[in-house]
């Protein structure tokens, strides 16, 4: 049981559209996550079972640009979980991510995630818990690819974006765009999600930051995994799919740590 904490298994809400996530962001930290003996709730709009983008998943979309082999079967053991198959709704009058100590969300380019990128629902949940990370504290949000720009999305009372003053990357440009103009032949605008001529998710995200020079962060190099980590709060973020394993790792690092910190806190002699 050394996974486990004192006060119980962390406790983990994946939040999904009923379609077209991206399976290695979704598969690929759940299981990092079950490793360690987390209890994680997946949630989307009306407890409806979702299904990642089949894309991604079969045919000859996945053979050139989609999960590798582990990311397949993770995702095999994901929709076969109990928390898969029962999700909880985020449209729920009683429902908050203030139960949970890690927030994830995963990324994914087909159409469907507009469900989420643009749930005013959703934006309110995040606004109320994204300023619940700002350390020192217990709870943490993560975020890949996509993720990060519905966290661009959410706005609290202010009106300014929960990542105005945090450290971030996504998706970068130059590879979404790479992504659109050699696939557009044969499979149109899939890789842009709000259609062909709309803004990239690095626009999006650089948006909703105060200073964009100082606080977006990036690799172009996609062969090399690529994580930060916000100074002020228990936030990181990545890019695309072969960051998914190192984003879950730094997550369990950095929770553990701060579990750690406060159980020797709370034990140490008068």
């Amino acid at each position: 049981m050394g996974h486990m904490m004192a006060t119980g298994p962390i406790k983990v809400a994946f939040l999904l559209a009923d379609y077209g996530h991206d399976p290695t962001e979704t598969a690929i930290p759940w299981k990092v996550f079950k490793k360690y003996g987390w209890e994680v709730d997946i949630v989307t709009e009306q407890a409806e079972v979702p299904k990642c983008d089949k894309l991604m998943l079969s045919g000859w979309t996945q053979k050139l640009l989609g999960a590798p082999a582990p990311a397949i079967d993770a995702y095999d053991a994901l929709t076969h979980s109990s928390e898969w198959q029962h999700p909880m709704s985020w449209m729920r009058e009683d429902f908050s991510l203030t139960d949970f100590d890690v927030v994830f969300l995963p990324g994914g380019h087909d159409k469907g995630v507009r469900q989420i990128l643009d749930s005013a629902r959703v934006h309110q949940l995040l606004a109320e818990y994204f300023p619940l990370t700002k350390k020192p504290s217990k709870k943490c949000c993560a975020a890949i690819c996509h993720g990060v720009q519905v966290l661009a999305n959410s706005t609290g009372l202010s009106g300014k974006s929960v990542l105005q003053y945090v450290t971030t990357t996504a998706l970068p440009g130059l590879m979404e765009s790479a992504a659109y103009q050699s696939t557009r032949l044969f499979l149109g605008d899939y890789y842009k999600t709000y259609g062909a001529g709309t803004a990239n998710v690095e626009d999006f995200v650089k948006k909703s930051l105060n200073d964009p020079s100082k606080q977006w962060r990036s690799s172009a190099n996609p062969a090399l995994p690529f994580v930060v980590e916000d100074e002020g709060h228990n936030y990181l973020s990545g890019r695309w799919p072969g960051d998914a394993q190192l984003l879950a790792e730094k997550v369990v690092r950095l929770v553990h740590g701060i579990h750690h910190i406060q159980h020797k806190a709370e034990h140490r002699p008068a």
